[in-house]
């Protein structure tokens, strides 16, 4: 018993932290603040600007591509500041805070509808709004490999953190609907509530944010970081140079733009789908957001106990092709009108679809600190902000395909904001959106992951063998 004890510690001492419940949920609740404004943003604001604010769906367009060229200059300065820097809050948990208070406030003004129709400001908030949440979430990032060394226990803490960070999703889609409708209880079906409305409803969400960012950040400890005489040395040209020598981060880094751009295109049309494909209610709007969250509250526990049963790969493929089986249902659902009048069955494709995708671009993040681990066991330094900065750079690739995407494909299709019935090739554009476009995307991520090498032993073994280096310094 001693001796097992001993090895415990022994083991502890070399980084494989073992992490109590509190600090899992402590930390994932740092996913859940994000996602009350990311997921938002991706799911509501485009609509927001085209039907409440006023812009046109190709000028949309353009601004969301724009604000994520802004991001791949943004993403390396913020990843090699945070990597160089070693603030007294907290190494990467400081910005939590230093970040989280600001991004709360630009998340606020982008649904203010105070300078109606102007472009200007559209840009300043969404600009602004983008560089805060980089400022949050690459530390963010950086914080989950600090926290331990060991795979069972990030696999423990990503199943908590997707947990709560769909907890996140639910809140949103399926909360903002009627939390809007609360604020402004007019009659009217779809979601062009007053701007007050929509005002009132990110000020709460915000602020919640903001509250759970500060709990964060006092669950959370660095404790697996890089030694304080080598951050002198990071500079952003490390972010070309670990691209380059790094196979698992590049092939993560492509999944991450196809995993996000998915998401976003499909989250993105999820309103205009059920406001113009199915004449829905916010009502069913609310149930069919939501329902991009709820599997999240059955599959993400199982998530250890899948991965032992059929491998990293294996739980991936599963996944990912249950995704594709969700958006073929939704598809074929959608095109047969007799099948169309049971709201029911749109449902029950929405949950498949979302099955798949919440546990495949969930259990990405667990990835993450396994491609820091090879950089680190590759040219011996931990440079975490480095590569959050990296991922964070094609995630928000993909964000922007998602933003760009939508607005393009509406525009082309001749959408019409101001109509209340749209023609059947602009239905038939929304539909794309929801279900073709994503289906393909999941198709090469699949092919993507496919790529991937670090098995659970040999990442395990990588581990190992940092810290019997940093042993023998």
């Amino acid at each position: 018993m001693e001796a097992t004890m001993n090895l415990s510690k022994s083991q502890e001492a070399k980084g494989f932290y073992k992490l109590s419940m509190l600090q899992c949920i402590g930390f994932g609740s740092g996913d859940l603040a994000q996602n009350l404004i990311y997921q938002t943003i991706s799911m509501y604001l485009l609509f927001f600007y085209t039907n409440v604010y006023g812009l046109d769906p190709a000028v949309a367009a353009v601004m969301f591509l724009i604000v994520r060229i802004v991001d791949v200059i943004w993403d390396p300065l913020v990843g090699t500041f945070v990597d160089k820097h070693d603030p007294k809050l907290g190494k990467y948990r400081a910005y939590l805070v230093l970040g989280g208070i600001p991004l709360t406030a630009f998340a606020i003004l982008c649904f203010w509808n105070g300078f109606s129709g102007s472009l200007l400001y559209a840009y300043v908030t969404y600009v602004g709004l983008s560089m805060c949440y980089t400022l949050v979430n690459v530390p963010y990032g950086a914080l989950n490999a600090s926290l331990t060394r060991d795979t069972a226990e990030i696999t423990k803490l990503t199943s908590v953190r997707m947990f709560m960070a769909n907890v996140g999703g639910l809140a949103v889609g399926m909360g903002i609907p009627i939390v809007l409708k609360m604020f402004d209880p007019s009659e009217t079906s779809d979601m062009s509530m007053s701007d007050g409305a929509w005002f009132a409803t990110m000020a709460i969400y915000g602020c919640v944010g903001l509250a759970l960012l500060f709990f964060c950040f006092s669950q959370c400890r660095e404790r697996v970081v890089m030694a304080k005489e080598e951050t002198e040395n990071v500079k952003v040209s490390d972010l070309w140079m670990e691209f380059v020598h790094n196979r698992p981060l590049r092939i993560l880094a492509f999944f991450f733009i196809t995993a996000f751009a998915m998401m976003a295109v499909g989250n993105a049309a999820g309103a205009y789908y059920i406001n113009y494909n199915l004449n829905g209610s916010a009502g069913e709007l609310s149930i069919f957001m939501g329902l991009g969250s709820i599997p999240a509250f059955i599959f993400m526990p199982m998530i250890p106990a899948i991965k032992k049963m059929v491998g990293k790969k294996g739980m991936f493929y599963i996944f990912l092709v249950t995704a594709i089986v969700g958006m073929a249902m939704l598809y074929a659902i959608s095109v047969i009108d007799a099948l169309k009048q049971h709201i029911w069955l749109v449902y029950v494709a929405q949950f498949v679809k979302s099955t798949g995708v919440i546990v495949a671009t969930g259990y990405m993040w667990a990835l993450v600190p396994e491609v820091i681990s090879f950089g680190e066991y590759t040219h011996g330094r931990r440079i975490s902000g480095i590569v959050n900065a990296l991922t964070g750079i094609f995630y928000k690739a993909g964000m922007a395909l998602g933003g760009v995407v939508p607005g393009l494909v509406l525009a082309f299709v001749g959408f019409d904001k101001d109509a209340a019935t749209q023609t059947p090739f602009a239905e038939e554009g929304i539909l794309w959106l929801v279900a073709v476009i994503p289906a393909i995307l999941l198709v090469l991520a699949m092919f993507i992951i496919s790529r991937y090498e670090l098995d659970d032993d040999v990442i395990d073994d990588i581990n190992r063998q940092i810290e019997a280096r940093h042993n023998n310094d």
